[in-house]
């Protein structure tokens, strides 16, 4: 069975269903992608380690991680194998001392822990024939371009660096992870991409 390797784009608000948001992979050697709708505490766990922040207590993600850790156990590979009746299946493939196995996942926590663990994510041909979406260069160009276009407009652009690490800190301890995400942005635009946030 061919394996088709794929990536993260990115997180947004899904517009079909509230309180939802859509994680958006792309295969490495091609144009298509795959949306998937995953919940909030799922996609703020995808965000929080796509954006390089640190909460100042190990979330679920962050704990399991180091549980395999400490037990010698590496997560080698997440593979979406399945997509039926609109949800997509997925496993992640685990090697230590006991040798190798396959363990049934929820697809939005197998990609969390792969962005921890810096492991590969694949499908196959059949579940991207069933739900990629082709994207051409042109559409793509006037995405990034209207993206881009976005974020010189700030609602941050007027507080100071200080301000913003302060309230950069407020808002991890605070749980609100969307809203550090959009600040950190905002600080590292400015020069000062290494802010780093510990428990005191």
């Amino acid at each position: 069975m061919k394996k088709i390797r794929l990536k993260i784009l990115g997180l947004s608000y899904s517009q079909d269903q509230s309180g939802a948001y859509a994680l958006v992979l792309a295969e490495t050697d091609g144009n298509r992608r795959i949306p998937i709708i995953i919940g909030a505490v799922e996609a703020q766990a995808i965000a929080i380690n796509l954006e390089g922040l640190k909460p100042p207590r190990p979330l679920t993600h962050d704990l399991f991680t180091t549980v395999l850790s400490t037990f010698d156990i590496k997560i080698t590979e997440v593979f979406i194998h399945a997509f039926e009746e609109g949800i997509f299946y997925a496993e992640m493939k685990l090697s230590g001392e006991k040798g190798n196995f396959n363990i049934d996942s929820r697809t939005s926590d197998a990609i969390a822990l792969a962005l921890r663990c810096n492991c590969p994510i694949y499908t196959t041909e059949e579940v991207m024939g069933q739900t990629g979406i082709l994207i051409d260069f042109e559409d793509k160009a006037e995405e990034e371009a209207l993206e881009d276009e976005m974020d010189e407009h700030s609602v941050y652009d007027e507080f100071t660096l200080d301000e913003l690490n302060e309230m950069l800190e407020k808002a991890v301890l605070d749980e609100e992870y969307e809203k550090a995400s959009v600040i950190r942005d905002e600080i590292s635009k400015r020069g000062d991409p290494n802010k780093e946030l510990t428990e005191e």
